[in-house]
């Protein structure tokens, strides 16, 4: 079954969750959900290319769509800053002391934000047109 529309829609869903996130302060929470939304619209991707993807790290999930598409520099270095905070926005022991809420800040959720809609623009674009 062809899940492609799924993975993409749960993407889409993520960023605005994200975008309410830093509208409220939650700036930790933000990256998080950001890294979240990149990894189910590279997922809908694979899906695309009737590839089941199952890796949470996102430079090696674009490696895995290299085979069927052009994977652009700014996708991918925007995958490698979203990487970043998979595991520290969620553990405190991620860190020598302090929680995660007090390491991210407004600036970290702005940017993840962007590079999450643009890993979503890659997504949309190779959906509509492969």
């Amino acid at each position: 079954m062809q899940r492609t529309k799924d993975w993409l829609r749960q993407a889409e869903a993520e960023l605005q969750a994200a975008k309410d996130l830093l509208a409220h302060g939650h700036w930790f929470w933000c990256c998080f959900t950001c890294q979240q939304a990149a990894e189910k619209a590279i997922k809908a991707v694979g899906e695309h290319f009737r590839q089941h993807l199952i890796e949470h790290e996102l430079i090696l999930l674009l490696d895995e769509l290299q085979a069927f598409t052009a994977i652009p520099e700014n996708v991918h270095q925007a995958c490698a800053r979203l990487n970043r905070h998979y595991i520290p926005t969620r553990y405190p022991n991620a860190f020598d002391r302090g929680a995660p809420v007090d390491k991210f800040f407004e600036q970290d959720a702005r940017e993840a934000v962007q590079d999450a809609e643009m890993v979503l623009e890659f997504a949309r674009s190779v959906i509509a047109t492969s």
